[in-house]
């Protein structure tokens, strides 16, 4: 793979943890918009984007530009889910669903943003 800091190629086994996440989520925004550029023509629409967890790996600058890539999908009118545990990124979302574990793990509860 080639990185565009240094600019030199990299083993994929080379890359850390945050790296690892970058790659993906890129992987995902590029076949995602391969998928909608076919549109009705390939019986696909691709009307929803769901990232579970990865956030933590990420320093700060790589998490504001993971953000903005979010941000841009669902300015598209796209639907963008994010399952996460980092606090920027909870603070970031304009809408969300939060669930809590009942004290005794038998059940949750749900609350809706903003109240959470």
């Amino acid at each position: 793979m080639f990185d565009a800091h240094t600019g030199v190629a990299r083993p994929p086994g080379s890359l850390s943890g945050g790296e690892q996440f970058q790659a993906s989520l890129a992987l995902a925004l590029g076949l995602a918009d391969v998928v909608s550029q076919g549109g009705s023509a390939s019986g696909r629409v691709f009307e929803a984007l769901f990232v579970d967890e990865g956030f933590g790996s990420l320093d700060p600058e790589a998490l504001g530009q993971a953000v903005d890539a979010l941000h841009q999908i669902h300015a598209t009118g796209r639907t963008v889910g994010v399952i996460t545990h980092v606090e920027a990124m909870k603070e970031d979302l304009q809408i969300g669903i939060r669930v809590d574990r009942l004290p005794d793990g038998n059940g949750s509860t749900l609350a809706c943003h903003p109240e959470i």
